[in-house]
């Protein structure tokens, strides 16, 4: 008979399957710190020894991570995504800005329209509450905290579309831009004009999500990273136009009368 005894799970594997979990869905995230020992098994109402079991098995899978002095941490698992070569050949090719932005904007308008059906009123509650801190930071005359929220608001709707593969993926992508690697966000929160109209864009995109509507959250996103594309494309000409002007300038000056 293919039958076979059911064995009792030791009460370490279960707290390691349950950190596993909050990890592998995204609640715990990279360099966030874990609870103390003691306080983790309070929480978790087992024994200490049985934390320290757990923490052990999950250090030597490389998913958390300990700090002389600090603490257990979640450990960053996305910087192993992409190779540092890789890495690097991003940054040094202007073509792999443009791929960034086409990636995105067909799995973030995928992810868009799965957050209208499978994202509970929890999932949109996050994602307004993102919205409404971009539109009190809009206000301010630093943009910092505005840009900073961009990626958060976008990793929001990700979260909520409720697939752990699409969620490590793109984190580990806005991980890179928000290092850079593709183009500096603050160009895109430079001018008050662009600031607006991209305030907008997020708007109409939380609109359409906290109305369900699939087709029309797709289509908010599609239109916002088309105008990223473009801004992009636009500040790119700007600077080899102003470069050639400064050589004709400095020509100029240098023209004997």
């Amino acid at each position: 008979m293919p039958f076979q005894p059911v064995q009792p799970e030791k009460l370490s594997t279960a707290v390691t399957r349950q950190i596993e979990k909050l990890i592998l869905r995204g609640i715990l995230r990279p360099g966030e710190r874990l609870p103390s020992e003691r306080e983790l098994a309070e929480r978790l109402q087992v024994s200490r020894p049985s934390v320290r079991e757990a923490v052990a098995e999950l250090q030597d899978k490389g998913l958390l991570s300990s700090r002389a002095g600090a603490g257990i941490f979640v450990a960053d698992v996305l910087g192993s995504a992409f190779s540092p070569a890789l890495i690097q050949l991003f940054a040094d090719h202007d073509e792999a800005v443009y791929d960034y932005l086409s990636f995105r904007r067909d799995l973030e308008g995928l992810a868009a329209e799965r957050a209208t059906r499978l994202g509970s009123d929890t999932d949109l509650k996050v994602i307004q509450t993102i919205y409404d801190k971009m539109e009190a930071a809009h206000a301010k005359r630093d943009p910092g905290d505005e840009a900073a929220l961009d990626a958060e608001f976008h990793l929001s709707i990700i979260e909520a579309s409720h697939n752990v593969i699409m969620l490590h993926m793109m984190r580990s992508m806005f991980q890179l831009l928000r290092e850079g690697v593709f183009y500096n966000r603050q160009i895109m929160f430079k001018q008050r004009m662009t600031r607006d109209s991209l305030l907008a864009q997020h708007r109409a995109i939380n609109d359409a999500l906290q109305a369900r509507d699939g087709t029309a959250a797709r289509a908010a996103i599609e239109t916002h990273l088309d105008y990223v594309q473009a801004a992009l494309r636009d500040h790119a000409r700007a600077e080899r136009n102003e470069g050639i002007a400064r050589q004709r300038f400095e020509h100029e000056q240098m023209r004997k009368l």
